[in-house]
């Protein structure tokens, strides 16, 4: 699949010759679970090893997901911006169902060296196009609403185990 207009989000080596594609949306519960449950495992077993690399590709369902993946890509380098994606999934509901999302953004935001300044200026920042990226990526992976995603998500955690091995490594 080809990069869109915002670069890819790549978590491990960019040689590495398997590329696993993620559409996640920050405020979506299926994704956090993935990164819950799944991704440590995925990522120790193939991109710390090098054997593969995740390519997260926004996937917003709303506006709060949408500033979520803003503040993330401002914090400036990959691995601020990797860890800041990192714990916006693992305190998903102190900020995505939050009264105040905006004051819940900005602690987490925070603890990434962001002052109320910088916050406000990378919110209001209106360069980056995620929606258009967002649905003409999920056109290409034939994902229509939140179930297609859900859906697509399961296959691959299916095709996934199904490759495995009976002594549960995988081929």
């Amino acid at each position: 699949m080809a990069e869109g207009p915002l670069p890819d989000i790549v978590i491990g080596d960019p040689n590495a010759p398997v590329t696993i594609v993620e559409y996640a949306s920050m405020t979506c519960g299926h994704c956090a679970n993935f990164h819950e449950s799944s991704y440590p495992v995925i990522k120790k077993d193939y991109i710390d090893t090098g054997k593969a690399k995740l390519i997260i590709r926004e996937f917003p369902f709303d506006p709060r997901a949408l500033a979520a993946f803003m503040l993330a890509r401002c914090t400036g380098d990959d691995e601020k911006r990797t860890a800041m994606i990192d714990v916006l999934f693992d305190q998903q509901d102190q900020w995505a169902r939050a009264e105040n999302a905006s004051a819940a953004l900005l602690n987490i935001a925070k603890l990434a060296g962001f002052t109320q300044e910088s916050f406000t200026a990378c919110l209001n920042n209106k360069e980056p196009p995620t929606a258009d990226r967002r649905d003409a990526g999920a056109r290409a992976a034939g994902i229509r609403r939140r179930r297609d995603a859900h859906l697509l998500h399961q296959r691959r955690q299916i095709c996934r185990l199904a490759s495995r091995r009976p002594d549960g490594r995988d081929h």
